[in-house]
C-alpha cells in the first residue's frame, strides 16, 4: 500500500531552510566553503585576477549548468561498442523526473558531489598556475554549489515566490518538469542560457509533453519509488 506523502502547503522559507538543512550535501558544500574561504584568506596574495576569476565563472555557468542538464542529466541510455551506457546521475535524475516532490531525489547524488569536488580540487591545483588563484577558484565553485542546491530545492517546495528572479526560475522549472521537459533546462538564473541556446519558448506555443515524468519513455523503465 503506498504511504500518504505529507502535505506541504502554506511553507514559509524558514521551513524550507530547515528541511534543507536536514541533507547531507548543503553541509558539504558549506563545509567546503567555508574551508575554501579560510584557505585564500590564509594565502593571501592578492591579484587582479581573483576579481577577475569569479566574474569569469559566473558569466560561464549558467551554460555550463545548460549543458550538465541537456547531455548528461538527460542522457538517453544507449549501447555504445555492445556496452549499455547509463550513467547514475542520469537515472536519477529520471527519478526525479518521475516524482519531483521526493525531497532525497532534488538534492545531488553524493557519489557525484564527491567526483565534482575531486574534479575542482584538481583544476585549483594542478591546471590553475596559481595557489591562491586556484582557492579563488574553490570558494566560487563551492558557493555555487550551495546556491545550486537551495535553488532547485526551493523551487520543489511549495514556497511561494515573492520576487521576480525567483518567480521566475520557480516557473520556468515547473514547466520543465510538468509541461515539457525539452525546454527550461535553467535552475540557478531566470533562463539566461535558454534564451540563448533556443531552449525558452513561450509555453502557450508547447504542446505538454507525455513523457515530461518518464524520460525517454520506450527506451528504459523508471524503477520504482519509495517516498521521502
Amino acid at each position: 500500500m503506498t504511504r500518504p506523502r505529507p502535505e506541504r502547503r502554506g511553507v514559509t522559507l524558514a521551513d524550507a531552510a530547515r528541511e534543507f538543512w536536514r541533507h547531507p550535501t548543503p553541509w558539504l558544500l558549506s563545509a567546503a566553503l567555508v574551508s575554501s574561504v579560510i584557505a585564500r584568506v590564509v594565502v593571501g596574495d592578492w591579484q587582479k585576477s581573483d576579481a577577475l576569476l569569479p566574474l569569469i565563472v559566473l558569466a560561464v555557468f549558467p551554460f555550463v549548468e545548460w549543458v550538465i542538464h541537456v547531455f548528461v542529466l538527460h542522457w538517453r541510455p544507449r549501447r555504445i561498442a555492445g556496452v549499455t551506457v547509463d550513467p547514475m546521475l542520469a537515472r536519477k535524475h529520471r527519478e526525479h523526473h518521475a516524482d519531483p516532490r521526493i525531497t532525497r531525489l532534488i538534492f545531488i547524488p553524493l557519489q557525484s558531489l564527491f567526483g565534482a569536488l575531486g574534479a575542482a580540487l584538481v583544476t585549483a591545483f594542478l591546471i590553475i598556475p596559481r595557489t591562491g588563484l586556484g582557492l579563488t577558484f574553490l570558494v566560487v565553485v563551492a558557493a555555487i554549489g550551495v546556491v545550486y542546491e537551495w535553488s532547485h530545492y526551493l523551487v520543489h517546495t511549495d514556497y511561494k515566490p515573492k520576487t521576480w528572479f525567483y518567480r521566475t526560475m520557480y516557473r520556468n522549472h515547473r514547466l520543465h518538469h510538468f509541461k515539457n521537459e525539452h525546454y527550461w533546462f535553467a535552475v540557478t538564473t531566470p533562463g539566461l542560457a535558454d534564451r540563448a541556446l533556443g531552449t525558452y519558448p513561450d509555453p502557450q506555443s508547447v504542446p505538454t509533453s507525455p513523457t515530461a515524468k518518464n524520460l525517454h519513455a520506450g527506451v528504459v523503465k523508471t524503477p520504482a519509488r519509495q517516498a521521502s
